[in-house]
C-alpha cells in the first residue's frame, strides 16, 4: 500500500482549522437549538453499539467538512487495503492481519487462514481439555488454575477480556503476571497449588526478559514443588514462534501454539494468545467474542465514512488533537469490568500512533497520538473529574455505557447509568456564574458570601464527548468495541501519514536495560554511563551489599 498523503497535504484541513478557531467561542448547547435534529442525526450505530457525538463542538458545516477530510484521505480504501492483506507496516514490510484472526473466510489470503483454522484448533482442543479435568498435572489432579505469563500486548488484552467476562467464566480460574518485578509472580502464586496449576508462556521470541524471568521462576515454583522435569508439560503451554527455545525451557512441540510476525502484540488477543481467555470463558462464548469483533470488521470495510464508526471516532480524533491542541483523549467505562479498557486501549493507540515522522520518514510538523487515559466511572468522579470540570485543558471524553447489569441488581446499576449520563451531560451544560450564586443562596449564604463563592463554584462546560452504548457486556459486544478502537486507531495513523503497526520506540530502553543489568551483574564494560545513572547503580549496589 502506498504511503498516506500528511494531513497537511489534503485541501480540507485547511478549512477545517479555520472552523475549528470559529467554533471554539461557540456553545454546543446553542448547536442544539440551531439544528433541531442533532440528537438524531449525530448517530451511528453498528454492531450493536450506538455513537452519539452530538455533544461535540462540530456543527454540520465542519461535520461536512470532516468527513471530506476522511473521503480525501481515502479511508474506505484504506479500510478495504487493510482488510486485504496489504502491506500496510511499511518500515517492516508486512500486512496486519489482527482481522484474519477473527474471520470466517479469507478469499485471497488462504493460506495464512488455513494457519488461522489450524490454530483455532488447537485453542479449541486445549479449551476443552483443561476445562473437562483431561489436563491433569504431576500429581494426578485436574487443572484448577491457569496462570499466563506475558507483557504488553500478550496480557493487556487478554486480562481485560478475562476480567470484562467474568460472568460468562465457567470453573478453571485465569490468573495474569506481567511486571518483572518478582511481588507480581509471588502474590498471584500465593494461594495456587502446584499441582493443579498450568501457566501459559506467552513470547514470540522466547526470549522476552521480563516473560522468560517469571516464566523460569515459575518452573522453579513447580519444581520445588514436586514436580519432574518430565513432568513440564502438564504443566507448561507455549505461545511463541521459538519452538527450539519453547523445548529448551521444557515445553515440548505439541505444546505451543503459534504467533506470527504479521499480527502485532497489541493486536494479538483474537490469536492463540487469547487462549487463557478461551478457556476462562470456553470455545462457544469465546467464538462469540471473535464474531462480534468480524461484525465490526464488516461495517468498517462498508459503510460510508458519514455511517462508519471507526472513521468517525478517528475523524473526531484529529479534530480535536489537529483543530483545537487537544493533547490527550479520555475514555470512561461505566462497567466495573471493563476497569482495564483505558489501560488496553494506551497500548492500542499510544503505541500505534506515538511517531514523530511521517511513513515515509520525513520529520512531522503537526501533532500525532493523543495521551489516552481513564478509570471506570465512578471513581473517577471522586478523583480527575474535577480537572475535567473546572480545569483548564481540553479533555474530549468517551464514554462507555452498558445499559444493563449481569450482576442482577438492577436499582443499583440504574444508579450507575445515571452518573454515566450526568457526567456527559454537566460537561456540556456546566454551570453559569448566576446559577451558582442562586444554588448559593438557596443553600442559606449571604448574598456577599455567595458572590464570593460563585466563581470556584462556575463551571463553563462546553466540554465535548461522546456516549458509546449497548445492551450489556457480553462476548460479541465486547469484541466489537475492541476492533471499534483498533480500527479508529488504524484511520487516525491514517489522516496523520504514519505507520500504525511499528513500535520502534520500545527497542532503545529494552537495549540499555540488557546493558545496565550486565554491568550490575559485574560485566566489564568500557563505555561510562551519564553520571546520574552512574550514581543511582552506586547507590544500588550499596543496598545490595
Amino acid at each position: 500500500m502506498t504511503s498516506s498523503p500528511l494531513l497537511t497535504d489534503l485541501p480540507a484541513f485547511g478549512e477545517l482549522q479555520a472552523l475549528a478557531s470559529d467554533l471554539k467561542s461557540t456553545s454546543i448547547q446553542a448547536l442544539f437549538e440551531r439544528e433541531g435534529n442533532r440528537a438524531e442525526a449525530f448517530v451511528a450505530q453498528a454492531a450493536g453499539l450506538r455513537l452519539d457525538y452530538s455533544k461535540h463542538l462540530l456543527d454540520g458545516a465542519a461535520r461536512a467538512r470532516l468527513l471530506e477530510l476522511g473521503e480525501q484521505a481515502q479511508l474506505p480504501r484504506k479500510a478495504q487495503a487493510l482488510l486485504g492483506g496489504a502491506e500496510v507496516n511499511n518500515t517492516e514490510g508486512r500486512p496486519a492481519l489482527h482481522s484474519l484472526l477473527r474471520a470466517s473466510s479469507a478469499p485471497g489470503l488462504e493460506d495464512k487462514f488455513a494457519e488461522v483454522v489450524e490454530a483455532r484448533a488447537q485453542m479449541r482442543h486445549w479449551a476443552g481439555r483443561i476445562n473437562s479435568g483431561e489436563q491433569r498435572g504431576f500429581s494426578g489432579a485436574a487443572i484448577t488454575d491457569v496462570v499466563n505469563i506475558g507483557i504488553g500486548g500478550s496480557d493487556l488484552g487478554p486480562r481485560l477480556v478475562t476480567d470484562a467476562l467474568k460472568p460468562f467464566q465457567g470453573d478453571i480460574n485465569c490468573h495474569y503476571v506481567a511486571n518483572v518485578d518478582p511481588a507480581d509472580l509471588q502474590d498471584t502464586l500465593l494461594d495456587l497449588d502446584p499441582a493443579t496449576t498450568l501457566f501459559i508462556i506467552c513470547s514470540k521470541s522466547f526470549r522476552t526478559e521480563e516473560t522468560l524471568t517469571n516464566g523460569l521462576a515459575a518452573r522453579a515454583w513447580l519444581i520445588n514443588a514436586g514436580a519432574e522435569v518430565s513432568d513440564l508439560d502438564k504443566h507448561f503451554l507455549a505461545i511463541t514462534s521459538n519452538l527450539a527455545a519453547a523445548a529448551e525451557f521444557g515445553v515440548s512441540g505439541d505444546n505451543c501454539l503459534p504467533m506470527w510476525d504479521w499480527v502485532g502484540g497489541r493486536y494479538s488477543v483474537w490469536s492463540a494468545v487469547g487462549l487463557s481467555c478461551a478457556i476462562a470463558l470456553g470455545w462457544e462464548h469465546f467464538e462469540q467474542f471473535l464474531d462480534g469483533a468480524a461484525a465490526m470488521d464488516a461495517h468498517f470495510a462498508s459503510a460510508p465514512v458519514a455511517d462508519n464508526l471507526p472513521m468517525l471516532m478517528s475523524l473526531l480524533e484529529v479534530w480535536y488533537c489537529n483543530g483545537f491542541g487537544a493533547g490527550n483523549h479520555v475514555v470512561l467505562p461505566y462497567d466495573q469490568g471493563l476497569a482495564r479498557l483505558p489501560d488496553f486501549l494506551q497500548q492500542l493507540t499510544m503505541e500505534s500512533n506515538g511517531k514523530r515522522v511521517a511513513a515515509d520518514g520525513s520529520a512531522l510538523d503537526y501533532d500525532t497520538g493523543p495521551v489516552l487515559w481513564g478509570s471506570a466511572g465512578t471513581m473517577g468522579q471522586h478523583s480527575f473529574h474535577q480537572l475535567l470540570h473546572q480545569g483548564t485543558r481540553l479533555c474530549p471524553v468517551d464514554f462507555i455505557l452498558p445499559l444493563t447489569t449481569h450482576t442482577g441488581m438492577a436499582e443499583q446499576h440504574q444508579r450507575l447509568v445515571a452518573n454515566g449520563l450526568a457526567q456527559s451531560r454537566a460537561l456540556l451544560v456546566g454551570r453559569t456564574p448566576d446559577e451558582a450564586r442562586e444554588s448559593l443562596l438557596a443553600r442559606g449564604l449571604d448574598a456577599a458570601e455567595a458572590e464570593r463563592l460563585a466563581p470556584h463554584l462556575a463551571m463553563p462546560g462546553n466540554r465535548p464527548n461522546s456516549v458509546i452504548s449497548f445492551a450489556a457486556v457480553t462476548p460479541h459486544s465486547l469484541g466489537a468495541l475492541i476492533a471499534l478502537y483498533e480500527h479508529r486507531t488504524f484511520c487516525s495513523g491514517q489522516l496523520w501519514g504514519i505507520n500504525s503497526f511499528d513500535q520502534w520506540g520500545v527497542e532503545l530502553g529494552k537495549e540499555i536495560g540488557v546493558d545496565i543489568f550486565q554491568r550490575m551483574a559485574g560485566e566489564a564494560r568500557t563505555a561510562p554511563l551519564d553520571p546520574a545513572t552512574e550514581a543511582l547503580l552506586a547507590q544500588w549496589r550499596q543496598y545490595r551489599d
